[in-house]
């Protein structure tokens, strides 16, 4: 992949940008193996799942900034000057024009940039969430509520102006800090979720919600975590760090072969009720098992359920699962699914399950053109 912004020095975000994308894969495949070699054989590792290596982001996260009738969508140079990047190559072709489209309609409505070094002005960011479905979800994140008036009344105009919009907000970040969002989150559509269509699932992302970027790679992702619930053929599975659900709803199964229980756990709120629209929507639900999700702890989630739970899924932070290793190694559970994205803070994790062995692993290549990584591994008790 060649880039112009990389070129001229304004973009350094994808460090390995130039470099042949089979090369990548083959670097990656062979440091995240050297991270976890003492816990996963040679030969368990699957070939590693690729996309396209450009026009794969299905989420823009913009900092805006230049003037109010000539504003910048992109980042900021080292002295706090807008550079703007709508052309980037990272992003999906519907993104890419529903940017310019917004971009356009913030210079019209005169939207005031916020300047960094001044601490003056309104926009921050622009957070837009690209579809398959061809529908997108627009945040516009604002210093105070001082020109929210003029965007709500400007949001018709948005809608009719911009194709597939669907969703669109105002988060409020009141502090000068190095954030991408703040607290309030107020919706000014009467939609209040984006439909993500992946495999033959939909889920539904709120404004909240977290999404891998990599719609290709993240479908996936989930088929892999399927295919492996399906031959296992557990009675229950739980789905920890569950989110929107995309795990747990694949884990599901088919109606011909599916977990008598799933249920999901996670401590956002809107991340529950978005799982909970996409189980109701499932065209084949009434042939599926008992699908529940609800907001707690994973801890206690594992404690309470053990017992019963054959498959447990793990989708943690990058900082891992922690104290939940311990709890996993006491257990009962016989099998792990866990999918990662620092190599480093899974071996740790698994250096803390030593009764358990990984049978499977891949890696998905969800970030191309850096050195980010997703591993998905499956564990397996080891008996006596």
């Amino acid at each position: 992949m060649q880039c112009d912004y990389f070129d001229a020095g304004a973009c350094r975000s994808c460090s390995l940008m130039g470099q042949p994308y089979d090369a990548q894969v083959g670097d990656l495949q062979s440091a995240v193996a050297d991270a976890l070699h003492d816990f996963v054989a040679t030969d368990h590792w699957l070939t590693p799942f690729r996309g396209p290596e450009s026009h794969f982001r299905n989420k823009a996260k913009l900092v805006v900034g230049g003037t109010r009738t000539s504003p910048t969508f992109g980042i900021l140079d080292h002295a706090g000057r807008g550079v703007d990047l709508g052309d980037c190559g990272l992003y999906e072709p519907g993104l890419h024009r529903t940017i310019e489209h917004v971009a356009a309609f913030v210079a019209e409505v005169g939207l005031t940039p916020y300047d960094v070094p001044r601490r003056s002005g309104e926009l921050k960011h622009l957070l837009i969430t690209h579809s398959p479905a061809g529908e997108s979800m627009v945040r516009f994140v604002l210093r105070s509520p001082g020109q929210l008036p003029k965007l709500q009344r400007a949001v018709p105009e948005l809608i009719d102006a911009v194709p597939g919009v669907r969703v669109v907000t105002a988060n409020l970040l009141p502090e000068h800090k190095a954030a991408l969002e703040g607290d309030t989150e107020l919706t000014l559509t009467e939609q209040q979720s984006l439909a993500m269509p992946v495999n033959d699932r939909t889920l539904h992302l709120r404004p909240g919600s977290f999404f891998q970027t990599n719609t290709a790679v993240a479908a996936g992702l989930y088929r892999q975590v399927g295919t492996w619930a399906e031959r296992l053929s557990p009675t229950s599975v739980a789905d920890l760090f569950c989110g929107v659900g995309g795990f747990a709803l694949h884990a599901a199964g088919t109606p011909r072969s599916h977990p008598e229980l799933v249920r999901g756990v996670e401590s956002s709120a809107d991340a529950v009720e978005s799982a909970r629209s996409s189980a109701a929507q499932l065209p084949e639900r009434d042939s599926l098992g008992h699908i529940e999700f609800h907001v707690g702890d994973a801890h206690r989630e594992l404690m309470s359920g053990q017992g019963s739970t054959d498959l447990v899924i793990v989708n943690p932070p990058r900082r891992g699962i922690g104290a939940l290793a311990a709890e996993l190694e006491r257990s009962s559970v016989p099998h792990v699914i866990y999918s990662s994205c620092n190599a480093t803070s899974l071996a740790k994790d698994l250096a803390g399950m030593p009764s358990y062995r990984v049978q499977e692993a891949r890696l998905f290549d969800m970030f191309p053109q850096t050195r980010h990584h997703e591993v998905l591994v499956r564990l397996e008790r080891v008996k006596g």
